[in-house]
């Protein structure tokens, strides 16, 4: 059998392990074996954190909705359940827009549900 040597492709497959290792700390940016191991980990807190974010947003969303809403003398699950019998379609990023930077528009919207 003849001899194969992968000297380009076993180099380029380490650089781009540790391009991007990059403003990783001490060898972790340097060393093959070390990048990969925090390559890997760097990979798995990033997909939690995708999904951690989603997460967030929705409850900061509920914390404005509320807020506004308990201004105006309504709870949270009542202002939602009373948008649900109403069909009113509007959701709650939207929502805790309008209570954040558009209070007018907001209270009518509560008007409108009471």
């Amino acid at each position: 059998m003849t001899r194969i040597k992968r000297g380009v492709q076993k180099r380029a497959r380490r650089k781009k392990i540790i391009k991007r290792a990059k403003g990783f700390i001490s060898h972790r940016k340097t060393n093959f074996r070390a990048a990969m191991e925090a390559m890997m980990h760097a990979g798995k807190h990033a997909y939690r954190g995708r999904k951690e974010r989603k997460r967030n947003f929705r409850r900061l969303w509920n914390v404005r909705i509320n807020a506004g809403a308990r201004e105006l003398g309504l709870s949270y699950s009542k202002l939602l359940g009373e948008l649900k019998k109403k069909n009113v379609a509007i959701n709650r990023k939207m929502l805790a827009e309008l209570a954040a930077t558009k209070p007018d528009i907001f209270k009518q919207i509560i008007e409108q549900v009471k």
